[in-house]
């Protein structure tokens, strides 16, 4: 499908599914990063008088920061800035640090950081009834690269059926600032996280197979052993069934 016409539908689609809930508009994370910028757009084009961005700083780059609010500015989109760090940190305070590994404190933190930004986009949509959106990928979502809970609970996903290289010619096509498609991928959940480097693997592979089905047995068996440990999060709650 040409880039155009797969802009003209997801805007048609946005403001379809905002209208048959009943809601007044929607509101997204703005992270500074390619997703969550071409969804804004998205969503600015779709409802331009009802659109509320939301740049939430929790311990955060700076630059990512400046890249959100560029984005606001050049298409006119309502921002609210809510900085998390206070109660972050107060809840980092209380609650018990179970692990004495690093590397899972320091994911659980992150972790903490996106459930965080969802609580604040749904008491902001209940406050203004309006849908939050999310700016996960089809990529990201295949291998469950996202926080359950977080990032990954939202009302409706329009990238959801894009990987990250279509998302990318999206950007180009919207007009998004290239330093904001250029930059590495990242959640921003801890400093120097890159997505790529967290995965061990590039967006262009992953792509690649998802659309192919082709890829090295070293890139195959990892993103197999990725879909396999994430189904959880692509299901709703599991329930006993003791009908048979």
């Amino acid at each position: 499908m040409e880039t155009s016409k797969l802009a003209d539908k997801l805007v048609s689609w946005i403001r379809h599914k905002v209208e048959a809930a009943g809601c007044r508009g929607v509101v997204l994370g703005l992270s500074g990063g390619l997703d969550s910028a071409v969804l804004a757009v998205l969503c600015q084009r779709a409802l331009p008088r009802s659109t509320l961005g939301v740049i939430m700083p929790c311990y955060s780059s700076q630059e990512d920061v400046a890249h959100a609010q560029q984005l606001a500015s050049k298409f006119a989109i309502t921002t609210k800035t809510v900085s998390l760090d206070g109660i972050c940190d107060s809840l980092l305070e209380i609650l018990p640090g179970e692990s004495t590994e690093p590397a899972i404190s320091q994911l659980a933190e992150g972790n903490l950081k996106a459930r965080l930004r969802m609580l604040v986009l749904y008491y902001l949509a209940n406050q203004l009834k309006y849908l939050v959106i999310g700016a996960t990928n089809r990529s990201e979502l295949a291998i469950g690269y996202f926080t359950k809970h977080g990032d990954g609970a939202t009302d409706i996903m329009p990238l959801g059926n894009l990987v990250k290289g279509q998302v990318r010619e999206l950007a180009r096509f919207l007009g998004i600032p290239e330093v904001i498609i250029d930059k590495p991928p990242s959640a921003g959940l801890w400093e120097g996280q890159t997505d790529e480097a967290e995965l061990g693997l590039s967006y262009q592979e992953l792509d690649h197979y998802l659309l192919s089905g082709e890829a090295s047995e070293v890139v195959r068996k990892k993103i197999k052993a990725m879909i396999a440990s994430t189904n959880h999060k692509r299901l709703p709650p599991q329930v006993p069934d003791f009908s048979a």
